[in-house]
């Protein structure tokens, strides 16, 4: 009873001695309550026979149709398109960047020259702070019929005619891993290379006073060390299966490759926002977000099991 009168006196205490430092959190706090709780309101449109010219009063007033746009989602001649094309992206991707990424923060990590090593973190982690705006447009214009990729490949005979990529649904998938990945692969790495810095260093030493060389000290000690966080990348990557980089596939998309690059994300935008189907966009959006709530305790579950390492 004494330990929590003591508990309650001492957070009064620090509120009183810290108002100011307190204060600067009501911006944040605010902008959490407009922009992230108020808008779950909005998840009542989903069960209902909402219309947009009801305005925010009808998301109170509109009749129930219980799950009538759930049912309407999978009799929808796009959805079960959409749905290949986002997870194929995905699993792909996943496929691909992560060992990608985990390679590249491994041999980062042996570099021992320090200005060479500062410099290919800085050309990596560049195309990070660009937006997929600019990014985007950049690898449009390389692989445009007159881009320089259509240029060295003819120039050494691999092809007879320029290609259009971008207009080739069959090329979709592979361009959209390969931008994700020169995009983000210096920044993913800092996670790694921060996990690596934690290891103990005298685990090192002594494997390099018993004979092992760097491949055995990188798969005996570091892979290891950095287990924990590479499991929570892979828990993450799970529970996101059912979401893409919008801005990215939005940027890359046209008509002529919509049959490969129509993902979830891009449905909902233009269901909701292009469409004023506010009711069915918010269905498809909610139903995202509970198989992505399944997936991320599921692998979370799995990896517990497995590695003993998790989220929680």
């Amino acid at each position: 009873m004494q330990s929590q009168h003591k508990k309650t006196f001492r957070l009064g205490y620090d509120f009183r001695t810290q108002f100011e430092l307190k204060t600067m959190l009501l911006p944040a706090v605010a902008l959490m309550l407009v922009f992230n709780f108020t808008p779950l309101f909005g998840l009542l449109m989903a069960f209902k026979n909402y219309e947009p010219v009801m305005g925010i009063k009808g998301i109170f007033t509109a009749e129930w149709n219980n799950f009538y746009h759930f049912t309407s989602i999978f009799d929808n001649f796009q959805f079960w398109p959409m749905v290949r094309n986002t997870l194929g992206i995905n699993l792909l991707g996943a496929a691909v960047s992560i060992p990608a990424t985990l390679l590249f923060a491994l041999l980062l990590n042996e570099v021992k020259n320090p200005r060479f090593k500062s410099l290919v973190q800085t050309v990596t982690y560049l195309p990070h702070f660009l937006s997929w705006v600019i990014f985007g447009g950049l690898f449009i214009t390389l692989l445009n019929t007159d881009g320089i990729v259509n240029y060295v490949l003819l120039e050494l005979n691999l092809i007879s005619k320029p290609l259009q990529f971008l207009a080739e649904p069959k090329y979709f998938w592979g361009i959209a891993i390969l931008t994700g990945l020169v995009k983000d692969i210096g920044w993913g790495a800092i996670l790694y290379l921060a996990a690596m810095a934690g290891v103990d260093q005298n685990l090192y030493e002594a494997a390099a006073i018993d004979g092992a060389g760097r491949f055995k000290r990188m798969l005996h000690i570091t892979l290891p060390g950095i287990l924990p966080t590479f499991m929570v990348l892979i828990i993450f990557a799970v529970s996101g299966m059912l979401n893409n980089n919008f801005t990215q596939i939005y940027v890359l998309q046209n008509t002529l490759n919509l049959p490969a690059s129509q993902v979830i994300d891009t449905y909902v935008y233009q269901t909701g926002l292009l469409n004023f189907q506010f009711a069915s966009a918010t269905a498809i959006g909610l139903l995202k977000t509970v198989f992505a709530l399944l997936l991320l305790f599921g692998a979370n579950a799995l990896s517990n099991k497995i590695t003993k390492t998790g989220l929680f």
